[in-house]
């Protein structure tokens, strides 16, 4: 067996010294030859593959060094998008999990002397998104990818076609709004007719016949308890029926006048139902609101009911969370997020239910039941107050 054959030990360890990283300035990119020492690298310069490799680099280095340039990049790029694609990271971090790689094109090799300057250049070309910190630069990947912009184009189409079915629902509203008001302007024909009354009858007791008395009127109608259901509704039905027992004579009148504000009432209920029905979803994570991380598994770290502020959201149920102390960015699933309730005053976003994604401003807080009562500033709502929103359906504004 020869000197270095490949099964000598000393061929052997030779492999295990040359398998992790050794440092840089003793890399040849050109011949693609890592040395481990400085003795071993000054050999290899004065080599004569080395030596011919030089004199094709002296024929035209810029391109030789744009061609590094742009194969560096891309790699680096590749590994964001695969490792980091929707999170916030150190420049760092990234650079240190490239060059794991031993066969990786050495930055000395390109035409960016540091880290920074690269940094600055991918912000500049905005293929990433650039912040620097107390902490460092961070940096954050821009997918600019055709199935995630289709994807994007898609999301946005279902936004405007939502959007265009509240108009339409809106717009149906307040045609029957006037159509009720119409009937209501219209006279009764029964009001015109005068009422015929029976004249009364003397009582024959012949026979021994048997009567038999009916307490209550016919002319009397039914009333009708309905079954009060779980989720609030915006009207507040819960006040109209105490002002209803403080005042009886309202309601007598109400009901002797045909019903017409009440059948408006009940039709704009119907409305307030289906329009719960609808908006009412499983997941509620909106951009820009404020949150209550509650995760005990990142306690350790010290994220345990800290308030951040949703800045992506990514699967409807996941949310990327930047906190408001540290300035870090966590993925977290919704389940264990919770919302936060300002001052009174403050503005919120409703995020769930018949008014979903409108903003509000805090108008009070009720403690008891839980609940809050806001109202509406922007969008076709504009004005309205409601009055039992619960605390999981609003959070503050960022």
């Amino acid at each position: 067996m020869g000197k270095n054959e490949f099964l000598t030990p000393k061929a052997i360890a030779n492999r295990i010294k040359a398998k992790g990283l050794q440092k840089l300035r003793w890399y040849c990119q050109m011949c693609q030859k890592q040395c481990r020492d400085e003795n071993g690298f000054k050999c290899h310069c004065m080599s004569e593959g080395h030596q011919r490799q030089m004199q094709i680099f002296g024929q035209n280095p810029h391109r030789i060094v744009e061609g590094y340039s742009e194969e560096f990049e891309s790699s680096f790029l590749e590994h964001m998008k695969r490792s980091h694609r929707f999170s916030r990271v150190a420049a760092t971090v990234v650079y240190n999990e490239y060059i794991n790689d031993r066969h990786h094109i050495h930055m000395n090799s390109t035409q960016w002397a540091t880290l920074t300057e690269f940094v600055k250049y991918l912000g500049r070309i905005g293929k990433c998104k650039v912040e620097e910190t107390p902490k460092g630069w961070f940096i954050t990947y821009i997918d600019r990818d055709s199935e995630t912009l289709f994807k994007e184009r898609m999301k946005n189409k279902r936004i405007k076609a939502d959007m265009a079915d509240e108009e339409k629902q809106e717009k149906e509203i307040r045609k029957q709004i006037e159509k009720a008001e119409q009937m209501m302007q219209l006279p009764s024909p029964e009001a015109d007719q005068p009422s015929q009354v029976e004249p009364p009858r003397e009582l024959n007791m012949d026979d021994e016949i048997k009567i038999g008395f009916s307490l209550g009127s016919s002319s009397a109608r039914p009333v009708i308890k309905e079954k009060r259901e779980a989720s609030r509704v915006v009207f507040d039905e819960v006040d109209e029926e105490k002002h209803g027992e403080r005042n009886p004579g309202n309601n007598l009148k109400r009901k002797e006048s045909g019903g017409g504000k009440s059948t408006l009432d009940e039709m704009m209920r119907d409305e307030e139902k289906k329009k719960e029905k609808i908006n009412r979803k499983d997941y509620w994570l909106h951009e820009g609101i404020v949150v209550k991380v509650m995760s005990k598994v990142l306690a350790e770290k010290g994220y345990y009911k800290q308030k951040g502020v949703v800045r992506k959201v990514i699967d409807r149920y996941v949310g990327e969370i930047e906190m408001l102390e540290s300035k870090h960015v966590l993925r977290v699933d919704q389940a264990e997020l919770e919302t936060v309730i300002p001052q009174v005053g403050g503005r919120v976003k409703i995020v769930n239910g018949a008014y979903r994604g409108s903003i509000a401003k805090l108008l009070g807080v009720d403690t008891d039941n839980f609940c809050a009562k806001v109202q509406i500033e922007k969008g076709p709502y504009d004005g309205r107050v409601l009055k039992a929103m619960e605390y999981e359906d609003i959070s503050k504004v960022a």
